[in-house]
């Protein structure tokens, strides 16, 4: 097989992977956070404790994955261009 097929096969395989977790799991944990839902800092002491809550996540911890964001979008654009008008006198 040459290498360029093979390239091409990976990419489709990663590309399908992607879109089978954006489906299965359309949220992910916050990047900032690392899905805690706030910071952490310490005392003094040294100690852990509970910062302040995380603004990206609005402390939920989680966050919609690219894919599902482009999903989402794409469906709204469809749905709006698609949506015809019912003609009067019907339901």
């Amino acid at each position: 097989m040459p290498p360029t097929l093979l390239a091409i096969a990976c990419l489709i395989l990663v590309t399908l992977s992607y879109c089978g977790l954006c489906v299965a799991s359309p949220f992910g944990d916050c990047r900032r956070c690392r899905g805690m839902g706030h910071e952490l800092t310490t005392d003094r002491k040294g100690k852990p404790q509970r910062g302040k809550d995380c603004r990206r996540c609005k402390a939920t911890g989680k966050r919609i994955r690219t894919g599902r964001w482009l999903y989402n979008r794409w469906a709204r654009i469809y749905r709006a261009g698609t949506d015809t008008p019912r003609p009067k006198g019907t339901r």
